[in-house]
């Protein structure tokens, strides 16, 4: 992240499907998860933004996005 590299090593295209399995599985067992659902919202606004195959430390860009603010 400190260095910006955003290569991918586990693409958040990937988070995604994982987090909604076990946001679906959490519902049918009628448990919350609002972690999981924070973290899947940050996922789902980067890959809206064009960064849906980068690596998941690219969630920092995810929130500069809805900051409108560059961390680093």
């Amino acid at each position: 992240m400190i260095k910006r590299t955003f290569d991918p090593g586990f693409r958040i295209e990937l988070h995604r499907k994982d987090l909604n399995l076990a946001l679906q599985g959490a519902k049918s067992l009628g448990v919350s998860l609002p972690n999981t659902a924070n973290t899947q919202g940050l996922f789902n606004a980067y890959s809206a933004n064009g960064g849906a195959a980068w690596d998941h430390s690219a969630i920092m860009r995810a929130l500069e996005i809805m900051a409108n603010h560059k961390a680093a």
